[in-house]
């Protein structure tokens, strides 16, 4: 699988060790930053890994903050996103198969790297279940497009 990742400066850490998780699991990974020790805005990195995921570039994307707060609401401003905040097993894995989102975003203070395997290795192995989430998506879908929900 395609996989673009990010981290501001508190996840670069965690975002290294996790690459080198990825590619010896055979996924390609596209590291877009950021790349040095200083302080790191993360709206921009957010966008970023959200214009690879809609673009086609990326199948997925990974985002990784301080506690991931901030990351999940700038991810999800892009049209297209739907980034689900993960520090759990559960969470990824309810996050694919209700929501089918398409980033994943952690936090580095808040998870250890060993619980941030895990949870992306959950997150990557879970299929949506479509049925019932798909109607619930299309509203969500409508709400980026700025139409009423009936």
């Amino acid at each position: 699988m395609r996989i673009a990742i990010a981290a501001d400066h508190n996840g670069i850490s965690m975002k290294a060790n996790l690459i080198d998780w990825l590619t010896a699991q055979d996924h390609e990974v596209d590291d877009r930053g950021a790349h040095g020790t200083g302080v790191v805005d993360y709206p921009p990195l957010c966008a970023d890994i959200g214009r690879q995921v809609v673009a086609g570039p990326a199948e997925r994307g990974i985002v990784i903050g301080g506690t991931g707060g901030g990351e999940a609401i700038a991810c999800n401003k892009i049209r297209g996103v739907r980034a689900g905040l993960c520090h759990s097993v559960f969470l990824a894995e309810i996050s694919r198969a209700h929501n089918d989102t398409n980033v994943l975003v952690m936090g580095a203070k808040v998870i250890t790297f060993v619980e941030a395997v895990e949870i992306t290795a959950t997150w990557l192995a879970t299929p949506f279940k479509g049925e019932r989430h798909q109607r619930r998506l299309d509203q969500i879908a409508a709400l980026e497009r700025g139409e009423p929900l009936v």
